[in-house]
C-alpha cells in the first residue's frame, strides 16, 4: 500500500512539475511574440524587399498568434500590408530594388491584384528596379510581375496566360435530394445571387453582366500588361487562345512573355549584379514581415481615419455563415464610426469598402452612420475589389466614391430566399404537421407548409419596399433622379470602369487618392492616417482564437480545398438574413 502510494504521488508530483514547465514555457513564447511584434527592424545599405507572392491576400491581415505559437502559420497576407511595404520601399534610400517571386497565390479580387501591380509601378517612379522569378507563374501573378524590369523563369517551368473564365455553382437539385426547396422574392431582373439556390444554369441576365465585366476586367488585364511588355494586346489574346501554359518555355522567351530562363540558385547572381556587389556577398533582403516594422516616412499634421470594411455585411456576430472570416458587423461598424464622427482630432473619414453586400437591414444601419459621419465631417470612400449591393448601399452616401478600374460594383437591388424544408420533414423523414390558428396568417413563416400564393404576394411587397427604399438612397446620395437610377439598378453589376460613366462613382483611383481627397474636402494641407478598427492585442486574439478554431473545420477547409466554401455555406444557411443585398455567394472567377 506505501509503494502504492507512493507511485500514486510521484505521478501526480510529475504531472504538476510538468505542468508548470510548459506553464513558463508558454508564458515565454507569448512575452516573445509580443517583443517581436513591437520591434522595429533596421534597414542596412544596398537592401532588397523580397515579395514572395504566395499564400492567401486579403484586405487586411488577421494575425494568427496560435498559428504563430503551435508552429502551424499559414500564409495569410493583407493587401493594406503589401502596399505599405511597397511604399516604404520606394521612400527608404538604403532599399535599392524588390525582388517578386510566384508562388501559390490566391488574392480576393480582379482589383485587389490591380492595386497591387499600381503601388509596383509608383515604386518604379523612383528610377529603383523591380525583378521577378518563378518556377511558374499563375495568370494573377504573371499579370503583377509584369510591371518588372526583367522576368525570370525557370527552364522547366511555365507561365499560365488562358484568359477568364467563370463557373458558377448551383445547388438546388442537390438540396432536393434531400427535399429541401427554396421559395424566392426579389427585384431586378439581374439580381443572379439566388440564382444559386433556384436554378441550374445562368438566367440570360446573368449571362450578360457576368460577361460584361469579365470581358472589362481582361481588357484591363490585357492593356496593362500590354503597356509593359511591349507586346501587342492581338498577340496575347492570341496567346491565351493557344494556352502557352504548355508551350515550350524557350518559346515564352522568343514571345517576349519572360525575358530569360534561369534555375533558382542563378538569380542570387542577377541580384548582385544590380545591387553591384561580389558574386560572393551576401544579399540583404527585408521580407514583407520585415517590411511592417521598418519605419516609414513620419506623418504628422491632422488626422485622416481610413476604416476598413470589408467581408459579409451582417446584423451581428452570430449572424455569420462564416465564422471564421472576417465581416462587416453592422452594430460594431455603426458604433465605430459613431467614435470617428465625434472624435474632434479627426477631421474626416476614408471608408474602405470591400465587400459583396450582406444583410439588407444591416446595410441601412451602416447607411444611416455614414450619414451621420457626413453630417460633422468629409466622408470619401475608396471601393476595393467589391463594393456591390449591400457594399455599394453603405458607400452612396459620401461626398466622394473612387474605385478601383475593376472593382465589381452597382448590383442596386435586394431579394429574400425562404427555405421550404416541408419536403425532407414529411417525405424524408415522415414528420405531419396539423394546424389550429386564431387568425388568418398566425402560421405565416411555418416549418410545416411552403408559403402560399398570398404569403408570398405579401413577402413581393415587402421586398420591393426595400427595394425603393435602396434607390432612392442612391438617388440622393448620387444626385440623380429615382428614374435615372432605375436604368442602372436592376440588381446590374457593373465593372468600376463602367460605374464611371453612369455616375455610380466620381473617380477612378486607389485608397491613398482617397485620402487626398478627403483631406482636400476637409481643407486640410497636412495630415496622416490611421487604420481603424485598430488590430486586436495578441493576448485577446490568443482568447478568441482559442475559443473559435475548429479542428474538424481546418481538417475539412484542407481536405475540400475550393469545394469548402460551398460546403461550409450549405452547412450554415440558416445563420443568413433572409433579405439580402448582395452578390452571389461565388463569383468563382478563374
Amino acid at each position: 500500500m506505501k509503494d502504492f502510494i507512493k507511485y500514486v504521488f510521484a505521478t501526480v508530483t510529475g504531472i504538476i512539475v510538468f505542468s508548470l514547465i510548459m506553464g513558463i514555457l508558454f508564458v515565454i513564447s507569448l512575452v516573445g511574440l509580443a517583443a517581436s511584434s513591437a520591434s522595429s527592424v533596421p534597414v542596412k545599405e544596398n537592401s532588397v524587399f523580397s515579395l514572395m507572392l504566395s499564400g492567401q491576400v486579403n484586405e487586411r491581415a488577421e494575425e494568427d498568434v496560435m498559428g504563430q505559437l503551435s508552429g502551424q502559420l499559414t500564409e495569410n497576407m493583407g493587401l493594406d500590408d503589401i502596399i505599405a511595404a511597397i511604399k516604404k520601399a520606394k521612400d527608404n534610400e538604403d532599399i535599392k530594388g524588390i525582388y517578386i517571386e510566384s508562388g501559390l497565390f490566391s488574392i480576393d479580387s480582379p482589383a485587389s491584384a490591380h492595386a497591387i501591380r499600381e503601388a509596383l509601378l509608383d515604386f518604379k517612379k523612383s528610377g529603383k528596379w523591380i525583378i521577378a522569378y518563378g518556377d511558374s507563374y499563375t495568370q494573377t501573378t504573371y499579370y503583377i510581375c509584369s510591371v518588372a524590369d526583367k522576368i525570370y523563369l525557370n527552364p522547366q517551368g511555365m507561365v499560365d496566360w488562358h484568359g477568364l473564365a467563370a463557373n458558377p455553382y448551383f445547388v438546388k437539385d442537390l438540396l432536393a435530394k434531400f427535399g429541401v426547396k427554396y421559395q424566392l422574392c426579389k427585384v431586378g431582373k439581374y439580381k443572379s445571387a439566388p440564382e444559386m439556390m433556384t436554378a441550374d444554369q445562368m438566367s440570360e441576365p446573368n449571362r450578360e453582366q457576368v460577361t460584361a465585366y469579365m470581358t472589362g476586367i481582361w481588357k484591363v488585364m490585357l492593356k496593362e500588361v500590354s503597356d509593359s511588355r511591349k507586346i501587342a494586346v492581338d498577340s496575347l489574346n492570341a496567346y491565351a487562345d493557344r494556352f502557352v501554359a504548355l508551350s515550350e518555355q524557350s518559346d515564352l522567351v522568343k514571345m517576349k512573355m519572360v525575358d530569360k530562363l534561369i534555375y533558382t540558385d542563378e538569380v542570387k547572381g542577377e541580384i548582385k549584379k544590380l545591387l553591384k556587389i561580389e558574386a560572393d556577398d551576401n544579399i540583404n533582403q527585408l521580407s514583407l514581415s520585415d517590411m511592417k516594422n521598418v519605419k516609414g516616412v513620419k506623418e504628422k499634421g491632422d488626422k485622416i481615419a481610413v476604416y476598413y470594411a470589408y467581408g459579409d455585411i451582417i446584423d451581428s456576430e452570430t449572424g455569420s455563415i462564416i465564422q471564421q472570416e472576417h465581416s462587416i458587423v453592422a452594430n460594431t461598424v455603426c458604433k465605430d464610426l459613431e467614435k470617428l464622427a465625434n472624435d474632434d482630432d479627426v477631421k474626416a473619414v476614408v471608408l474602405r469598402v470591400n465587400s459583396p453586400g450582406g444583410s439588407a437591414y444591416a446595410s441601412e444601419q451602416i447607411w444611416h452612420a455614414v450619414m451621420n459621419v457626413k453630417a460633422k465631417k468629409p466622408i470619401v470612400v475608396s471601393m476595393g475589389g467589391y463594393a456591390a449591393s449591400g457594399g455599394y448601399y453603405i458607400s452612396c452616401a459620401a461626398n466622394y466614391i473612387y474605385s478601383e478600374p475593376t472593382t465589381i460594383t452597382g448590383s442596386i437591388g435586394i431579394f429574400g430566399m425562404f427555405p421550404d424544408f416541408s419536403g425532407l420533414l414529411t417525405e424524408k423523414l415522415g414528420v405531419k404537421f396539423d394546424e389550429v390558428k386564431t387568425n388568418k396568417h398566425a402560421a405565416f413563416g411555418t416549418i410545416a407548409r411552403p408559403f402560399n400564393e398570398e404569403e408570398l404576394s405579401l413577402l413581393d411587397q415587402y421586398i420591393g419596399r426595400g427595394y425603393e427604399l435602396f434607390r432612392k438612397r442612391v438617388a440622393d446620395g448620387r444626385k440623380l433622379s429615382v428614374e435615372a437610377v432605375e436604368e442602372i439598378a436592376q440588381g446590374r453589376v457593373w465593372l468600376g470602369n463602367d460605374a464611371l460613366g453612369i455616375k455610380l462613382v466620381d473617380a477612378i483611383g486607389s485608397l491613398d487618392d482617397a485620402v487626398k481627397k478627403a483631406a482636400q474636402i476637409a481643407k486640410v494641407e497636412e495630415f496622416k492616417t490611421v487604420a481603424y478598427p485598430e488590430p486586436t492585442d495578441w493576448f485577446t486574439q490568443f482568447l478568441e482564437q482559442a475559443n473559435q478554431k475548429s479542428y474538424l473545420d481546418e481538417q475539412m477547409q484542407t481536405t475540400l480545398g475550393e469545394y469548402y466554401e460551398p460546403f461550409r455555406f450549405i452547412k450554415n444557411i440558416n445563420h443568413q438574413s433572409a433579405i439580402q443585398a448582395r452578390l452571389p455567394f461565388f463569383m468563382n472567377i478563374k
